[in-house]
């Protein structure tokens, strides 16, 4: 075989920096000649084939032009080929201090920390993270950062035991088997109790910042693990005074209606992590935790007393008062209510059987009208098995309002409760109906309403709650709904109260129905007869129980659900086991058709 020359030319301009080779020297495939210097970046000119150096035209630091011939190789017929140089042991320098780095992120890094979480009953924020997203998908930012202490204290003492700044935030995906990566994807964040008892650092604060833009620009719901002590006065490192142009908050805020908003809180969580947990649209709580604006040292400190820090806000109080959305057991029980609460604004799910069999819905409502019954069994069987989660279940009891799933689609239903005040809207379930009209008109869901209903609460104890406001803000937020509502009259429909249950009145839905048995007036009807007829019943002597029961008679008849229908102001009337089915078709009618451009900024609180 013919030895063939082979001109080698220089791989950019710039300064030769290294020769490996000379003249007479056996070379492999792939072998590194020289190195060029070009713009701060050197380049090698490798051996396109095994072979033999002829001869080299450069010498170190000379300075070459592109394509320049620089050396000339000999490829030889079987010609040896130099053993390989031995590879380095281990993972190289760079990649090895990455390692260790990122080894003190981990739990197993701060053992007795971790064990003493453990204790008190609590998970770490990153078992909590873990437990949230699904495997594999989360991608953490700002991990890196340590608390702004480096004035007084070692790099090596704040890398140890101030991880991440005390706050883990990041992007991964929740139900992704379910609704698929892109819309499981979620921003996460949670403060850190092992780290500075989870207070807020300047850098967190920065972290934070940055996930909440990242969030708004690509859509991302967001859950916040929120317990901690509020803000941090050890970070001495940041040139600041006060702090107070931090855009945080603002900038959850401003999240609202935009994305879902999740915040979980166990343990204590006071001051600034209080105040973002209250931003968000829905609140999960362990009955372990305690909430509040200040904590004890803030409350001594401001001359109010001495105050336990479980009892500055204990969950279950602040469930009964509104703040809690959602009171449940542990963390482990908020990370399941919280990937429930996602599912609801991510997609259908298959179809899946009723609560309970159709027929017994015949029977839900007692014939006795004035007998009271539990709605709850109601929203359970129409609901898809298991679907339904109630939210605010212990605030506001005359109306139950849930999401749940009707054929696979995600929906919320409002249902009022005759167990508390006959039904009747007080000011707690007026502002409960509000907040949850909003939530579902923002983020898409059609809303079912089950109406039962003396109308509004009244009387100078009820009015002292801002009643007129409460009732007020039902219709302003009705008028600007643009998701579906559907409406069924279960047993009583009176007066204004009955008009906000049906999105401002009986026409605002796409359909308005009700149950046999229905009765309907623009206030109740003993009330109205009494107000009506009081000349008569006045006159009437001995006879006025007699007249009174012959005019209630006449207008329950005038008010009947079949009267009602034959007039229009209802649009059907149906058998209680047609409901589902009723509700499943109008559903899917309703969602062919896009929903009309939201008008500016919507509070989802």
């Amino acid at each position: 075989m013919t030895d063939r020359l082979h001109p080698l030319n220089a791989p950019a301009p710039g300064c030769v920096i290294g020769i490996e080779v000379e003249p007479g020297q056996a070379v492999a495939a792939g072998q590194v000649l020289l190195t060029v210097e070009s713009m701060k970046m050197e380049l090698a000119l490798e051996a396109p084939v095994a072979g033999v150096v002829d001869a080299v035209w450069v010498a170190v630091g000379e300075v070459v032009q592109a394509d320049q011939p620089v050396l000339r190789l000999r490829a030889v017929a079987n010609a040896p080929i130099p053993a390989p140089p031995p590879a380095a042991p281990g993972p190289r320098a760079d990649l090895q201090r990455l390692q260790a780095r990122r080894a003190r992120l981990a739990d197993d890094a701060r053992p007795q920390a971790i064990a003493h979480r453990h204790a008190q009953g609590g998970r770490s924020a990153r078992e909590n993270v873990a437990d949230l997203v699904d495997d594999g998908s989360f991608d953490e930012v700002g991990a890196f950062a340590v608390a702004a202490q480096r004035s007084r204290r070692s790099l090596d003492d704040l890398q140890a035991n101030t991880p991440a700044d005390g706050v883990v935030t990041g992007i991964g995906t929740v139900n992704a088997a379910q609704f698929g990566a892109e819309r499981a994807r979620c921003a996460v964040l949670a403060y850190d109790a092992t780290v500075l008892a989870g207070t807020q650092g300047v850098y967190g604060h920065l972290k934070c910042d940055r996930l909440l833009e990242v969030a708004q620009r690509l859509r991302l719901p967001v859950v916040w693990f929120a317990e901690g002590g509020g803000g941090r006065p050890g970070d001495v490192d940041w040139p600041i005074v006060a702090g107070l142009d931090c855009p945080t908050f603002a900038r959850f805020a401003a999240l609202a209606g935009e994305v879902p908003r999740i915040a979980i809180v166990h343990g204590r969580c006071f001051a600034g992590n209080a105040a973002l947990a209250g931003s968000a649209d829905w609140l999960i709580a362990t009955r372990a935790s305690s909430l509040g604006l200040g904590g004890p040292a803030m409350i001594e400190g401001g001359g109010l007393g001495v105050v336990a820090a479980d009892e500055v806000g204990p969950a279950p109080a602040l469930a009964a008062c509104g703040v809690v959305d959602l009171l449940v057991d542990d963390e482990a029980a908020a990370v399941r209510a919280a990937k429930q609460l996602l599912a609801f604004t991510q997609g259908d799910l298959p179809s899946a059987e009723p609560g309970a069999d159709a027929a017994t819905l015949r029977d839900a409502v007692p014939a006795n009208r004035n007998a009271a019954y539990d709605v709850r069994r109601i929203v359970d069987a129409l609901a898809d098995r298991g679907s339904v989660l109630e939210l605010r279940r212990d605030f506001g009891h005359g109306l139950v309002t849930a999401l749940a799933r009707l054929d696979g689609m995600p929906v919320g239903i409002a249902a009022n409760h005759v167990h508390h005040l006959g039904g009747a809207l007080d000011a707690a379930a007026c502002d409960k109906l509000a907040r949850f009209v909003q939530w579902l008109d923002a983020f898409g869901l059609p809303l079912v309403t089950l109406v039962d209903t003396p109308g509004f609460m009244v009387g100078p104890a009820s009015e002292k709650t801002a009643m007129v406001r409460k009732a007020g803000r039902l219709f302003v937020t009705a008028a600007a709904l643009r998701v579906p509502v559907f409406a069924v009259v279960l047993r009583r429909g009176y007066g204004l109260g009955a008009m906000a249950m049906t999105a401002g009145h009986f026409h605002a839905p796409v359909a308005t129905v009700a149950w046999p048995g229905a009765e309907f007036g623009a206030m109740g009807l003993e009330g109205a007869v009494k107000l009506g007829y009081r000349k008569e019943l006045d006159a009437a002597g001995d006879g006025r129980d007699a007249l009174f029961a012959k005019l209630l008679a006449e207008a329950r008849e005038r008010g009947d659900a079949l009267n009602m229908a034959s007039s229009l102001e209802i649009d059907a009337v149906i058998d209680p086991a047609e409901t589902r089915g009723w509700l499943v078709r109008g559903l899917r009618a309703a969602r062919a058709r896009p929903l009309p451009p939201r008008r500016g900024f919507v509070d989802t609180w």
